[in-house]
């Protein structure tokens, strides 16, 4: 069972923090995941570490849950990364960066694998 949310990114400290090597555990852990709130972690059923995914009219990422601290029932947070930008647009309409915030999604527990980011590349060459 899955629940609409609103999906916003951006940039964190630990995302920074391991720019330089983005092959990385550190980076994958810092940024392959997505925090919610403990009401959305409820409605799809969903503990801290369960693979979740993340659809947007953009695409979809399975990413891991964490439990965010002061989200509001209903929006999500992906930190600025591969997996964000699988449900982000493109289109920067000029302005150079992509809308980031307020995207439409829909959130679900799943068995499917994270895909580290040698695997989400090689999706991405596929499309």
């Amino acid at each position: 069972m899955g629940a609409k949310v609103k999906l916003i990114s951006g940039r964190t400290v630990a995302q920074g923090q391991n720019l330089d090597n983005k092959l990385s555990d550190e980076y994958f852990n810092a940024v392959a995941l997505c925090e919610l709130s403990t009401e959305d972690m409820e409605k799809i059923g969903a503990s801290p570490g369960d693979n979740v995914k993340v659809r947007t009219k953009y695409g979809e990422v399975v990413v891991k849950a964490k439990q965010g601290t002061g989200y509001p029932e209903g929006i999500v947070f992906i930190p600025m990364g591969p997996w964000a930008n699988a449900v982000t647009s493109g289109d920067t309409r000029g302005a150079g960066m992509p809308q980031f915030k307020g995207i439409d999604a829909e959130i679900e527990k799943t068995d499917e694998p994270v895909l580290n980011i040698k695997e989400l590349m090689m999706r991405y060459k596929e499309v």
